[in-house]
């Protein structure tokens, strides 16, 4: 296995096993200190701001004084939905012994991974190549200039105090075996990403029997997801598989899926009371999770049962996504339009707790229905939590939806009277995208025209707060000021929601954006040397190695994303030039896509492009919208729609012209069928 090989699978498995949740341990006492993070809006950051620890942020004031200083560095990545961050800081950072060294010998600066991955990216790194693992939280000792010469993980207090002591003495006494060392990691990191440019070579359909071949040998088909624990929800890898079904119409593809969809809406990780999803479960059945809930999968989630729905007509997927947007609805929106991030698993300082319900409570609740709701739920005396009960349905379960409700409302009055989770209140840019794209997916599978009307109002908010006049775009939003130079997942992510938009409503405005912010994009991130795409853009103060992130995982990479965004606008702009771009990316991870799909899946479905050209569909006139909608109900990854009720000089659209009846184009390859007027005529015509 290659060295590139051997660090996708360590960060692959850093990014499954160290999602987790954080505690408030500093709830009850009193602020005895004050640091420099106070001055910060990152939640994470805040809950270090009365640490002993003299912790700044990562800015250059930091990195002047260590320089003036001549001391180590301490760089301490984590976020707030990470318990063992918490641990951690409760442990050490919070100790006056440990404090007084990392302050007398060491600059200590804090990063919110989640408003500095370009940070965590590289020091994670550091990590892998040092330790051969990863995870958060993450501890680097870096020399003055940001080289690290140590990086680790979890410490406990006394193993972290000869840490410290140790790299003391070794600055003191081995400056230049330090300064080599630094040399030595950096260049490690600077080579662990690199991407060459691969030779043309054909996409066929084989490749995608050999793709699901490697799904096939791992999948869990009795319980779903991958086979063993934890289980994370994994969507894209999902949407992949909903795609090599419309193609192969292999059965065992589809049912990868549904017994996937079909566990977790049934299980724990789905709050059976209040919608939406935590973020996995560390069992095999899907019960118990760790029950902190992140925006950026209950996004994805949304979108994957959405598509899931047009293929199976399941109800029960709808009601899924129905419950997760009121979830959403009711917890994660901001006055402005932005969606926060992430809810704690924790209250009280107890996992779990705002969620579970002991036997007695339930009894006094649901009175007379609870010997019902307890073979719905599988509630025991003895619980499946803690001796509490985190509720599970029962697959097949018979109960009325009216009965349902019922008890579902009765228990979320209950729960609200409970102290809240804490919230992360920060909103990134790039979940926010993904949420968007959720929404604009629920309004055109079930027609809801709500869900159209909170896409625009975000859409809108990424419009006004976000984006730049030079079409450039902001990471965070917090306390009315949007700050942080975006990355390429930000950039990427919403471009797709606006396209997303502009294939639901058909407004030229949002397609138009796309392409001004693609084309900064170009300007600003491009990598000419191999053609991808680097995640940080020139105008951004360099760290020490410039990463390029290239393999999907719980959120898509944000090449993967942009080599969408590029194919999809080279069809409706009819640029080659966005075409061979997108193609160039995906000829350099095409051995990875066939080996690893699980780590590629979001470039498999952009090679489904080139293995089969996709329909152009252009619909034209009055009632262009209506059509739209009706071929929404489907699930059709081979077709890239487009349309106006009036005139429009998109290349596809320019020479329809303004007809007296609404006419359907089913166009290939740049060649057109006689247009017709029905959706199933359309539909008919994509079948020859």
């Amino acid at each position: 296995m290659s060295y590139k090989t051997t660090k996708l699978f360590i960060t692959t498995l850093c990014i499954l096993l160290t999602s987790c949740h954080f505690k408030n341990f500093n709830s009850d006492k009193m602020n005895t200190y004050t640091n420099a993070l106070i001055n910060e809006t990152s939640p994470y950051l805040l809950q270090h701001a009365h640490n002993p620890v003299n912790w700044m942020a990562w800015h250059d004031e930091a990195w002047k004084k260590a320089k003036e200083e001549d001391k180590l560095v301490i760089i301490s990545i984590g976020y707030s939905a990470c318990h063992w961050c918490h641990v951690m800081e409760h442990e050490s950072f919070e100790d006056t012994a440990v404090a007084q060294i990392m302050n007398e010998h060491f600059i200590c600066i804090k990063v919110d991974r989640e408003e500095r991955p370009d940070v965590d990216q590289v020091y994670m790194d550091a990590v892998q190549l040092i330790s051969g693992r990863g995870g958060w939280p993450l501890n680097a000792i870096a020399l003055p200039d940001g080289r690290p010469i140590y990086a680790g993980t979890y410490f406990q207090k006394e193993n972290w105090k000869q840490v410290l002591m140790y790299f003391v003495d070794y600055w003191k006494n081995k400056k230049d075996e330090a300064y080599q060392r630094a040399t030595d990691i950096t260049h490690g990191i600077r080579s662990m990403d690199t991407i060459n440019v691969k030779p043309e070579t054909p996409f066929t359909p084989a490749d995608r029997t050999l793709i699901f071949s490697k799904y096939d040998s791992v999948t869990d088909y009795e319980k779903g997801g991958r086979r063993g624990a934890p289980k994370f929800p994994m969507p894209v890898n999902y949407e992949y598989l909903l795609r090599n079904y419309f193609y192969t119409k292999d059965a065992q593809a589809l049912k990868a899926v549904t017994v996937t969809l079909d566990n977790m809406m049934n299980g724990g990780i789905y709050d059976q009371v209040g919608g939406g999803f935590a973020r996995y479960s560390v069992d095999e059945d899907w019960a118990i999770p760790h029950f902190e809930k992140m925006l950026y999968d209950n996004a994805q989630l949304v979108s994957l049962y959405c598509k899931a729905y047009r293929v199976t007509g399941n109800e029960r997927y709808k009601e899924v996504v129905e419950e997760t947007l009121s979830f959403i609805e009711r917890e994660m929106i901001d006055a402005s339009g932005g969606f926060y991030s992430a809810l704690d698993a924790d209250s009280e300082g107890e996992e779990g707790k705002f969620y579970v319900w002991s036997y007695e409570d339930l009894k006094k609740i649901l009175g007379s229905d609870f010997d019902e709701f307890s073979k719905v739920f599988n509630v025991s005396e003895r619980g499946n939590f803690e001796g509490r009960n985190n509720l599970v349905r029962k697959f097949n379960s018979q109960v009325s939806t009216s009965k349902l409700n019922e008890w579902k409302q009765k228990l979320l009055a209950e729960r609200s009277k409970r102290v809240r989770p804490r919230l992360d209140d920060k909103i990134l840019t790039s979940w926010n995208a993904l949420m968007l794209k959720g929404y604009v997916d629920a309004y055109t599978t079930f027609g809801n025209k709500e869900y159209l009307a909170r896409a625009l109002k975000n859409a809108d908010f990424i419009k006004s707060k976000i984006l730049q006049p030079d079409f450039g775009l902001k990471r965070n939003y917090k306390n009315g000021k949007s700050t942080i130079n975006g990355f390429l997942d930000d950039y990427s992510f919403t471009c797709e929601a606006f396209m997303a938009l502009y294939g639901a409503t058909f407004d030229e405005q949002w397609l138009t954006l796309t392409k001004n912010i693609t084309d900064y994009t170009i300007q600003h991130f491009y990598n000419l040397s191999n053609g991808m795409f680097f995640y940080t853009s020139v105008t951004d103060a360099p760290l020490i190695a410039r990463k390029t992130e290239s393999s999907d995982n719980v959120i898509p990479a944000s090449n993967s994303s942009m080599a969408k965004v590029l194919y999809r606008l080279g069809i409706l702009y009819d640029d080659k030039q966005y075409i061979e771009k997108s193609k160039r990316m995906l000829l350099n991870v095409r051995e990875n896509i066939v080996q690893y799909p699980s780590y590629y899946a979001n470039w498999a479905i952009l090679m489904d492009w080139f293995i089969d050209e996709p329909y152009e569909v252009a619909i034209v006139g009055s009632k262009a919208m209506e059509l739209n909608t009706d071929f929404g109900k489907h699930l059709l990854p081979n077709c890239i729609f487009t349309g106006t009720s009036s005139n429009s000089k998109l290349p596809l659209l320019a020479d329809k012209g303004k007809q007296a009846e609404t006419l359907i184009y089913v166009c290939q390859n740049k060649t057109c069928q006689l247009p017709v007027k029905t959706v199933a005529e359309g539909l008919s015509q994509m079948r020859k």
